[in-house]
C-alpha cells in the first residue's frame, strides 16, 4: 500500500473528528445550555457532512487495499460518526498499517 492512501485517510479522520466534536459541543450549547449557535452548528454540520463523504471514500480504499473482513472496515467507517472514535481508530489502522506501506523511490522523474 502507498504512503499516500494512508494519509488521505489520516487527514480526514483527524478532520472529521475535531468537527464531530465541535459539532457535538455546539449541539450541547444549543440544547443544554440554551446558547445562540444556530449559525455556527449549521456550519460545522455542512462542513462535517461533506468531509464525512470523502471520510468514507477514503476509508473505504485504504481498508479495501489492506484487505480488511467487513466488521473491521465498517468499523473504522462508522467512527467517523461516534465522537472522538476516529482519533482512536485512526491510531490503530496506523500501526497495523505502518509495516504494509511501499514507499516510492525518492529519485522518481516524470
Amino acid at each position: 500500500m502507498k504512503r499516500a492512501v494512508l494519509t488521505r485517510y489520516r487527514v480526514l479522520a483527524y478532520i472529521t473528528g475535531v468537527l464531530l466534536v465541535l459539532l457535538t459541543l455546539g449541539m450541547i450549547a444549543k440544547y443544554l445550555l440554551d446558547m445562540d449557535v444556530s449559525g455556527a452548528v449549521r456550519i460545522i454540520a455542512i462542513a462535517h457532512g461533506w468531509l464525512f463523504v470523502l471520510y468514507l471514500v477514503f476509508a473505504f480504499d485504504m481498508g479495501s487495499k489492506a484487505k480488511w473482513p467487513f466488521g473491521k472496515l465498517a468499523w473504522v467507517l462508522v467512527a467517523g460518526t461516534i465522537p472522538t472514535a476516529a482519533f482512536f481508530v485512526e491510531r490503530n489502522a496506523v500501526k497495523e498499517l505502518e509495516p504494509l506501506i511501499i514507499d516510492e523511490p525518492s529519485g522518481a522523474t516524470a
